[in-house]
């Protein structure tokens, strides 16, 4: 870089200067990630253990020639590159918007005061520092006027820092007080923020439950997958004849396979996908709405909130101070109208000062300061002298500049900022001291003695019309509300209470107790507060996060962003300073305070999917995982192919679980996602592990061949894991129904078309075998119903929050009173729809299987067909029967449409075949009563008085 050159502060850089230092690259800019990096991105969906894994598995089955088997490598290649694209359009959306709201610098240039961005900024250029500001670069102070900085995102130092002449303001750092003028020193890379990556703009990781339990998962996996592989292999090569005949006659090539089916299968590779996708889809939905979601999981992190900390100014209010009024007390001091209006036009005003300039200008330019104190957030006045005559000026918070008298109704002062403050408008005090500051005073920011009030002066703020209905949404979702300012308490309280809070009084800040423990009790008894310093902020939120609370932040001013920083969730106002949004998770670019219950229900859809869609894959992995102990234990040839479980993950699991993550989801947000994911995963994996085991052994006994049994175990799999998708998909919607149904009607396909069956080496199982793999499917999906049914009932019991009720006239909230004999109706009605929904689904199962049983060509369409829709159709049964319980008007039409359907499948299979003619036509006949019984009283009179069902909270289905 070139030297410094002696710029002169009143004039700055010339033009030519500025084209000089540009063309040599001495500019501020720099590629700051203002969310994740492109390597990161590509490192967390392709450079992980699983792909490592997965990868090698995919080349040791290349070079022993076994391609087909290695379908699950495209597979997870297709995952990554599918991760990276949903994360790069989310980060260039993102990065955009980052773009495009940050904040200029304040520069001098040929004796003009300009606005730049940031990135144009260059060597040498002269910055004007105010409060509010963000430093660009690092910077030498040249001039200072009670100008201090907070260093905190920097140093981690909370109290600001005093800058005099010829100290270096760092990069990053945010002006808090004062006026200053700086040389820029350092620019881009080189400077203090960027060297060090500091806090303000690095991508760091907000704390996510679904991150944190899916690598959790991930490490038991992890650590199970050597031992257990060694286990696998051992076993399948004994099955060959052991060491020496395996080497010998190559059949260690199918042992190799056989391990790496079973491995391959633990591995939840998709969750991780699936957790990614549905971030970054979530953040790049929240960006088309204007909020800057700076770290993907901070869309999780919102729907975890339970008490939500707003400031008042920007927030609740639009943030635009309007003057009032004047209030003048007896006998006002003289030349108080000329000290406002100096007031209003410094250059440090703040938006409260600058309201001044309404009302009260002209006299400003011919006032001279001799002594300045700036003011600041922290002491809430500021105070000047003026050369012109003796005396100081001091204009600040009642009760900050006259304590107790301010806030006493014996005092005239207090009586007239009590009576303003209770209207709801923002108060401050104009005082006037007999003596002038000295310098000694002005450094050591002491008020002056014998300060008497001259006028009260309130300003009014408009309140945000968005901000009851927001506040109302998080007050019926259990989400404590906390209202937290540096004006008046009772201005403070007047404010909430327009906006709906229930407010009587406001605390002051001043009583707050320091002890966390004392604080959080404080905290629990009152709502909104007033008076409260930056510290304070922090203070309350860690307060509150130490008592157990997942705490939210809101606010715009640089007073916020301490406490913004320390909360959980940050939210930051665009209008706000530079400072409040490099340390905000989320940043409302519109301003809108009507987003956050859009984020508030995108995190919840984030979490209730990925809750839903985690079971499925844990599902899996724990199926995979016991099938490859108890095959090692028992010395059983593994009964898949790698490409035979490729049909069901991709099928049953992943491309569904695609659609899954991603739908409308508004459950409540309840802690232990990976606690409910297990208790169904595990036991469910457990049932599927022994059934496969179990067929395996029954068919080994029946001397079925092993191409046979492979099949069979893949038939088994496929309609066990339809089912336990089906299962975790209620209620089932109009995307869920067609989702469901492509993937049953996709295997269909798969078991059915010849070129399939070729190259997934499906044979036909045979009479024997078929009936087996029936008799086992039935068993296994009445154990999977009676897990899920057990699963729901814990659910309940683990719920740790109050389940969400509407007002009693609310259009959900609607709760008629049933007599006994209907309810009673309802419950039966209701068991009768979901053993009829259960048992012609496994009618529909055995049809299907029945095509194995020697039927010609064209009853083997038939029978595919007609026990495939049975089956279906029979699902969706299932799946709407909790509906009827509580009464649901499309319930009883959906199943009237299935069980119309049901009778015409039935009919035609009692056509098409012979096998099970007595059960197609109890199906039919009972199908048909259904179909009559829900439009006839009394069944149809529990349709008229409905009864809301409650929901077990974390995004589980509210089928019975």
């Amino acid at each position: 870089m070139s030297a410094p050159v002696a710029t002169s502060p009143d004039a700055g850089l010339t033009a030519a200067d500025v084209a000089d230092r540009i063309a040599r690259g001495e500019t501020n800019a720099y590629d700051a990630d203002t969310s994740r990096s492109a390597w990161n991105i590509v490192r967390s969906n392709v450079f992980t253990l699983f792909n490592g894994i997965v990868f090698a598995c995919f080349f040791v089955l290349f070079l022993v020639g076994r391609w087909q088997d290695a379908l699950f490598g495209f597979a997870a290649f297709g995952n990554a590159i599918i991760g990276c694209i949903q994360e790069f359009r989310a980060k260039a959306a993102l990065d955009r918007l980052a773009l495009l709201s940050a904040a200029p610098a304040r520069v001098r240039r040929d004796g003009a005061e300009i606005e730049v961005p940031p990135n144009d900024v260059v060597l040498d250029d002269t910055l004007i520092l105010r409060a509010g500001d963000q430093v660009p670069a690092d910077a030498e102070v040249s001039s200072s006027r009670g100008l201090q900085i907070d260093e905190s995102m920097l140093t981690g130092e909370s109290d600001p820092v005093d800058k005099r002449p010829g100290e270096l303001a760092l990069s990053g750092s945010i002006v808090v007080g004062g006026e200053g003028v700086a040389r820029v020193s350092r620019v881009g890379a080189d400077s203090y923020a960027n060297r060090f990556a500091g806090e303000a703009r690095k991508f760091s990781l907000v704390a996510s439950e679904l991150r944190s339990s899916v690598n959790r998962v991930l490490t038991w996996v992890s650590w199970g997958i050597g031992p257990i592989g060694l286990l696998v292999f051992n076993a399948q090569v004994i099955v060959a004849g052991g060491y020496e005949a395996a080497f010998a006659t190559g059949t260690w090539v199918q042992a190799v396979v056989n391990t790496i089916a079973a491995l391959t299968a633990m591995v939840p590779l998709g969750l991780v996908l699936m957790t990614s996708i549905a971030f970054a889809v979530g953040a790049a939905k929240l960006a088309r709405q204007q909020v800057l979601v700076n770290e993907l999981p901070a869309v999780e992190g919102l729907a975890r909130v339970d008490i939500i900390c707003l400031d008042k100014t920007g927030t609740l209010t639009l943030g635009e101070i309007v003057f009032d009024d004047a209030h003048p007390l007896s006998s006002p001091e003289d030349g108080w109208e000329g000290a406002l209006g100096w007031y209003g036009s410094a250059p440090d005003a703040n938006a409260t000062a600058r309201a001044l300039r309404s009302r009260f200008v002209g006299d400003a330019a011919s006032r001279t300061p001799a002594q300045y104190v700036p003011f600041s957030s922290a002491r809430k006045w500021s105070a000047v002298s003026f050369v012109e005559r003796s005396g100081t000026w001091v204009l600040g918070a009642p009760e900050m500049v006259f304590g107790d008298l301010a806030t006493s109704e014996s005092t005239a002062l207090g009586a007239e900022v009590i009576r303003l403050a209770e209207t709801g408008r923002r108060t401050l005090v104009l005082a006037y001291a007999p003596a002038s500051l000295d310098e000694r005073d002005a450094e050591a920011e002491r008020l002056p003695a014998d300060l008497s009030p001259v006028t009260v002066l309130t300003f009014r703020e408009q309140v945000r019309p968005d901000a009851a209905r927001t506040l109302e949404y998080f007050r019926r979702q259990g989400v404590g509300v906390r209202i937290i300012s540096g004006d008046s308490p009772r201005t403070v309280a007047a404010i909430a209470r327009e906006v709906g809070l229930d407010a009587a009084d406001g605390f002051d800040a001043r009583e707050l107790p320091e002890d966390l423990v004392e604080l959080a009790r404080v905290l629990d008894e009152h709502t909104v507060f007033g008076r409260v310093t930056p510290e304070q902020k922090k203070l309350m939120v860690s307060a509150l996060q130490q008592a157990g609370h997942t705490v939210a932040m809101t606010g715009d001013g640089v007073n916020d962003a301490l406490a913004i920083k320390s909360a959980d969730i940050g939210i930051a106002m665009n209008s706000g300073s530079p400072a409040t949004k490099a340390v905000a998770r989320l940043v409302l670019l519109d301003g809108q305070f009507s987003h956050l219950p859009d984020v508030v229900a995108e995190g919840r859809q984030v979490i209730a999917n990925i809750e839903r869609v985690s079971m499925l894959f844990l599902t899996k992995t724990v199926y995979a995982t016991g099938l490859a102990l108890l095959f090692g234990v028992l010395l059983l040839e593994f009964p898949f192919l790698p490409r035979q479980l490729s049909i069901t993950d991709g099928l049953t699991i992943g491309i569904p679980a695609f659609f899954l993550a991603l739908l409308p989801n508004a459950q409540r947000y309840v802690p232990g996602f990976l606690r409910r994911s297990l208790s169904f995963a595990i036991p469910a994996g457990i049932i599927v592990a022994v059934g496969i085991t179990a067929y395996t052994l029954a068919a080994r006994d029946l001397g079925i061949s092993q191409e046979q049994l492979r099949t069979g175990a893949t038939i088994i799999l496929a309609v066990v894991g339809i089912w336990v998708l089906s299962v975790l998909a209620r209620p089932l919607s109009a995307v869920k129904i067609i989702v469901v149904g492509a993937m049953f009607l996709a295997l269909i396909g798969v078991f059915t078309l010849p070129l399939s069956t070729q190259f997934f080496a499906l044979v036909d199982p045979g009479r024997d075998a078929a009936t087996l793999v029936a008799a086992i499917a039935i068993l296994m999906v009445c154990g999977i119903e009676i897990v899920r049914l057990v699963h729901r009932r814990v659910l309940r019991g683990m719920a740790a929050a109050p389940a969400v009720t509407s007002d009693a006239t609310g259009p959900t909230g609607r709760r008629a009173r049933r007599s006994l004999v209907a309810t009673t109706v309802a419950r039966i009605v209701t068991l009768v729809v979901l053993a009829h929904g259960l048992l012609t689904s496994l009618l529909g199962v055995l049809l299907l299987l029945d095509r194995y049983s020697g039927a010609d060509d064209a009853e083997v369409v038939a029978l595919s067909l007609v026990g495939a829709g049975i089956t279906l159709f029979g699902l969706f049964v299932v799946a709407v029967s909790g509906g009827v319980l509580r009464g649901s008007r499309p319930t009883r039409v959906l199943i009237t449409i299935y069980a119309t359907i049901l009778a015409l499948l039935g009919i035609i299979g009692i056509l098409a075949g012979d096998a099970w003619d007595v059960w197609a036509i109890i199906s039919v006949v009972v199908s048909a009563a259904i179909a009559s019984a829900l439009w006839i009283p009394p069944v149809a009179s529990i349709f008229a008085t409905p009864l809301e069902a409650s929901t077990p909270q974390g995004g589980h289905d509210s089928a019975t």
